[in-house]
């Protein structure tokens, strides 16, 4: 079977929690970068990657890598490489986004006019014919431009990898399942333990945990663009590896996750999400105001994702907010707070000072992910 290099990105930030999902899937990391993870591995690879992962965006191919300064060193690297290996005479194939960063070429646009130029006529030549009906199978790529290396792959997932298929309701300003996941993974939280999370919105965070805790792979439930391509990955292989998902899950795991949030329409939106992620009943949902917020057992984790105040009149009452969930947090018997969030006055405002304060880019945001650690629980005698 053949072996790629594939390429993951991430969030800018958490290129070391990609790193360990992949180590732990069993694959050879070659390469870490800012916001992508390479590695290597055949089609199962491709596969158990887009359905495992948690923390990743999307798969790629890297198809080739050559330095170009200019649009002919573009145009001629781009035709160098081997595209009729991986795209049949009726594949449908372009340019989905190109990227650029401290390179001579620095137009998306031309950037991709040119690439696909190239790549028509190199299969031209290839296949010896004058046009393609590109009523094939869809075969995305994706350019990166860093120092004019420029860097070619073919986009296996499509629709990116955050998107597990049960967030159909949102409210403003959602965190992104897979960005809420490896927040969760630079914590010492377990299934076993107490996670809450006070302002629960469309309920990312809980029932990113549950799925954890239940062991259910985040992509089992969608599709990909790589399951059109069966010359290079056969149907067999997303059907055992689905088949492996399914039997590794364990719906029967007990748990105590907790999401509130003080707004009843947005409980039941949450609700919903967690249903339609099949993890309804490992999570409690309630309406309750933060400054409720209390827990009658020891060691549990408050993991959330407060209001940012993006709006001028909502900035105000950001002190207020932060402060009560500082008081809140003090009144717990040997917690562990972290919290994600774009409001810079955060420790102040909860008169805290972080463990740990990671600097994370979701999106263009830039955001901080405060972590104020508590004790660990004592071990469970033999």
């Amino acid at each position: 079977m053949d072996r790629y290099e594939l390429i993951a990105p991430c969030h800018f930030g958490l290129e070391a929690v990609l790193k360990h999902e992949i180590t732990d899937l069993g694959y050879d990391v070659v390469k870490v970068e800012d916001g992508r993870v390479t590695f290597t591995g055949d089609a199962e690879a491709i596969c158990r990657a887009n359905i495992c992962l948690r923390s990743a965006e999307r798969i790629l191919i890297n198809v080739g890598s050559f330095r170009a300064e200019t649009y002919e060193e573009l145009f001629q690297g781009t035709k160098s490489l081997p595209w009729e290996n991986f795209i049949p005479a009726d594949g449908r194939f372009w340019v989905t986004k190109a990227a650029s960063v401290k390179s001579k070429l620095f137009s998306p646009s031309d950037i991709q006019s040119v690439m696909k130029k190239a790549m028509v006529e190199r299969m031209k030549e290839v296949h010896h014919i004058q046009w393609f009906s590109e009523e094939g199978a869809s075969f995305p790529i994706r350019v990166f431009l860093m120092k004019d290396e420029v860097t070619a792959a073919l986009d296996t997932t499509g629709v990116s990898l955050h998107k597990r298929g049960y967030r159909k309701l949102t409210v403003k300003a959602p965190i992104a399942e897979n960005l809420a996941a490896a927040l969760i993974m630079l914590t010492p939280w377990r299934s076993g333990r107490i996670l809450v999370d006070p302002f629960c919105g469309s309920g990312t965070f809980a029932i990113e945990a549950a799925l954890m805790a239940a062991n259910i792979a985040p992509g089992a439930g969608r599709s990909f663009t790589a399951e059109e391509w069966p010359h290079l990955i056969p149907a067999r292989e997303w059907k055992e590896i689905r088949e492996e998902a399914g039997e590794l899950a364990d719906l029967s795991v007990e748990t105590d996750i907790q999401a509130y949030d003080i707004d009843e329409n947005v409980v039941a939106l949450a609700r919903q999400n967690a249903r339609l992620a099949g993890v309804e009943h490992l999570i409690h949902f309630q309406q309750r105001d933060v400054r409720d917020l209390s827990h009658s057992k020891k060691y549990g984790f408050i993991i959330t994702n407060p209001p940012y105040g993006e709006r001028i009149e909502e900035k105000e009452n950001l002190p207020g907010l932060y402060r009560m969930l500082g008081d809140r947090f003090r009144s717990l018997d040997a917690w562990s707070l972290y919290l994600i969030t774009a409001y810079e006055h955060a420790e102040e405002a909860m008169g805290l000072k972080a463990a740990k304060n990671r600097k994370i880019y979701n999106g263009m945001m830039k955001t901080y992910f405060y972590q104020f650690p508590g004790p660990k629980p004592p071990k469970k005698k033999a």
